[in-house]
């Protein structure tokens, strides 16, 4: 489930929009001018999410592995970015 809030209201009423997250289980998604700038999950959610984006990282990394090719040291690579 997932209720929206403008930002002026999740400011107005925090605890009510937390105690939505906690309490309820809702993702509350904030609205400013209209449109959705961020949201209000659970820590389940956050960590689910994290999870998600690991795995596309690993699986990234397989594929980037599976190609083949030449590595190139990490500070070569920061030189390039202008990073050192």
């Amino acid at each position: 489930m997932s209720r929206t809030m403008s930002a002026d209201a999740a400011v107005v009423d925090f605890p009510g929009a937390l105690e939505a997250v906690v309490g309820e289980g809702e993702r509350v998604v904030i609205e400013r001018s209209g449109m959705a700038v961020a949201a209000i999950v659970s820590l389940a959610d956050l960590e689910a999410l994290r999870r998600i984006e690991d795995e596309a990282d690993l699986e990234a990394v397989r594929l980037a592995k599976a190609e083949g090719g030449d590595s190139i040291p990490y500070e070569q690579v920061r030189k390039e970015l202008g990073l050192a």
